[in-house]
């Protein structure tokens, strides 16, 4: 069987049962009530996708009080690796470009979206590796012109940009040290930011994108830190998202200052090519 982690919303959060070859259990959680018949068809629904998995993936439902057309379905698309995430470099907002490798992820997630439904517009992160992966999928999906936001850029890092991780304690301890550091308002020295003020710009971005786009499926490419605040803004109380994959999809609803994860984590285009597990970042390492 297949390795499938299927996750489910509640209060915008994510919770992850266990499965095992044997018995299949499903945990259902929702956020408003919600009628049997909706309760069986999401069961049911999940149950065959378990038991007939086409790939590994992650995927999840949930339960808003917004009605259709009244809140905005974004898909969060993380950039395809670079010769740096391979590398264990630090970039932050350095401007590095997709290596081969990445190339081949933004195209597979290109061609993926492009048989989902129809997406109205694409935002992305100024820097290219962002740049590059969005241009990828908004010409797979209709030919579409990206739109930029420099507030969807990575966190920067400072005097850890250009850095490898594993010689950065050594080579800047100061700027390692608050990179570590569990203070949300510790800036970096080298004119590195806080996380909360990557909190803000990029939840800011994201709820402008929101109010604009009501009704529509619209996609944002951007990077590892950046998606990580995004996670915790929607799941203030959950646990951690996990590790953000290159191209990875998480969707999330927006409706108003209400924001739902729908799905968080999915690489089922990547599943048996070989570009699923390399790329640095994504994580307490994200840069």
């Amino acid at each position: 069987m297949s390795a499938v982690r299927t996750q489910w919303a509640s209060r915008g959060c994510l919770h992850s049962p266990r499965f095992s070859t044997r018995s299949v259990k499903i945990a259902v959680c929702v956020k408003f009530p919600a009628t049997i018949k909706t309760l069986l068809l999401e069961q049911s629904f999940a149950l065959t996708r378990l038991l007939n998995p086409p790939h590994s993936l992650s995927m999840s439902f949930s339960s808003s009080s917004c009605m259709d057309g009244s809140y905005a379905e974004i898909v969060v698309v993380r950039h395809g690796e670079t010769e740096w995430n391979a590398d264990g470099r630090i970039q932050g907002h350095l401007d590095v470009e997709l290596s081969e490798a990445g190339k081949q992820q933004a195209a597979l997630v290109a061609d993926r979206l492009s048989k989902e439904p129809k997406i109205s517009a694409v935002y992305s992160s100024d820097l290219k590796r962002a740049l590059v992966t969005a241009e990828t999928i908004a010409a797979k999906c209709g030919g579409l012109e990206v739109i930029t936001d420099p507030d969807l850029r990575e966190r920067n890092l400072g005097e850890l940009q250009g850095l490898v991780f594993r010689e950065a304690a050594k080579l800047s301890p100061k700027a390692h040290k608050a990179f570590l550091s569990h203070r949300t308002d510790q800036d970096i020295p080298g004119g590195g930011e806080s996380l909360d003020h990557l909190f803000q710009r990029c939840t800011s971005s994201l709820q402008r994108i929101g109010n604009k786009h009501k009704g529509e499926r619209v996609v944002v490419v951007s990077h590892g830190g950046v998606i990580r605040s995004l996670y915790k803004r929607a799941c203030p109380n959950g646990k951690s998202g996990g590790k953000v994959l290159n191209t990875s999809v998480n969707i999330l609803h927006l409706c108003d200052e209400e924001w739902t994860i729908k799905s968080w984590g999915d690489v089922s285009h990547l599943q048996q090519t070989g570009y699923l597990e390399s790329g640095f970042g994504g994580d307490k390492t994200s840069g």
